[in-house]
């Protein structure tokens, strides 16, 4: 995450979004594209930069601390690819502004349920 957001106390609220390996790939292959090939607002950028990196830890921190998301994957059923990835309201919208985001991710990240 970025820095907090000026005049505001305290830090922004990060939403958890399960997604799958597949999906994650997706968003990431969304996300670069996006950096990549037109252009960003500056602010927008690094919001996506922040949800690249948002992926990464994802998975680094199911390594490290394994025992939360299993919990969580046992008790709905979800297959074992299933990570939470945490984005704040700004990374959301700034995902949910990407005009060729697959519409699978699309709906996940807009209704913040899986599938």
């Amino acid at each position: 995450m970025s820095a907090l957001p000026a005049g505001e106390p305290g830090s922004e609220v990060l939403v958890p979004y399960w997604l799958t390996g597949t999906h994650r790939t997706q968003l990431a292959t969304a996300v670069r594209a996006a950096l990549t090939g037109c252009l960003v607002h500056p602010v927008a950028a690094i919001h996506l930069e922040d949800v690249l990196t948002e992926l990464h830890v994802a998975a680094a921190r199911d390594a490290v601390w394994p025992a939360s998301a299993a919990r969580v994957r046992l008790a709905t059923g979800w297959d074992e690819d299933m990570l939470p990835v945490r984005l704040s309201a700004a990374e959301l919208a700034g995902v949910l502004a990407i005009p060729d985001l697959p519409a699978a991710v699309r709906v996940l990240l807009g209704s913040g349920t899986a599938e």
